[in-house]
């Protein structure tokens, strides 16, 4: 361990005080990239849960070690590993189109919390060094992962299309370019009085198919008004 710390391990105003601003800074820094992306839990939010797990860890330190109490120091603790992914629920949603939203949001909250407990525990260390590898995932890590998925070897498509001949030709489309279909769902909603058409496709591509190219295809054809991966 840092010995830079040690003076703050202990039970004091000083300490307690090191670790709240912490707790805020650590919290503030998970969250400032959730809020440049407009997602619902923001840099408030993430400095909110980060704080409160910090606090958490502090008065369970204080009713053992100041007040002598008789309690397990991680009990309040756990409480907060397992709440916190109510407010990590509130924010996934599933579209209208299966398509799943606020994953990477809620797990930046349960983590934020988990630093927050280290922050309150003293563990300053590890808070700092979570802090910086989570700004990685979710700055530099996201370069990669969507370097991986345009070369993904199965996908799933959403399309919005008008007519049943249009839907042929997409079939045929993906039979001419070799794509193998391995499931496929169609459904029709009613707006207002406009009926919309869409479906679901499970693509198996092969190396010559990239993503990028087969969705500027399907966009170009006549009768498809949406086609976007899910």
């Amino acid at each position: 361990m840092l010995s830079v710390f040690d003076a703050f391990r202990d039970l004091t105003f000083l300490s307690v005080s090191v670790r709240m601003l912490l707790a805020v800074l650590c919290g503030g820094i998970i969250g400032i990239e959730r809020g440049f992306r407009r997602r619902p839990a923001g840099f408030r939010t993430h400095i909110l849960i980060c704080l409160g797990a910090a606090m958490t860890t502090l008065t369970s330190q204080y009713l053992s070690l100041s007040l002598g109490y008789y309690t397990d120091i991680a009990r309040l603790g756990a409480q907060v590993v397992a709440g916190v992914g109510f407010i990590g629920a509130g924010t996934i949603i599933v579209t209208r189109r299966q398509r799943v939203k606020g994953l990477t949001t809620a797990a930046g909250l349960w983590t934020s919390a988990i630093v927050g407990l280290s922050v309150g525990a003293g563990f300053f260390e590890g808070a700092i060094i979570v802090t910086v590898l989570i700004i990685l995932a979710e700055v530099l890590f996201v370069k990669w992962e969507y370097r991986l998925l345009a070369n993904a070897p199965e996908i799933n498509l959403y399309m919005e299309y008008s007519d049943k001949n249009c839907l042929d030709a997409v079939l045929q489309f993906f039979r001419r370019l070799g794509v193998k279909l391995l499931y496929m769902e169609v459904t029709r909603n009613a707006d207002g009085e406009k009926m919309t058409s869409c479906a679901i496709f499970a693509l198996r591509l092969h190396k010559k198919v990239k993503v990028e190219s087969l969705l500027n295809d399907l966009q170009q054809m006549a009768g498809v008004s949406l086609a976007e991966e899910i």
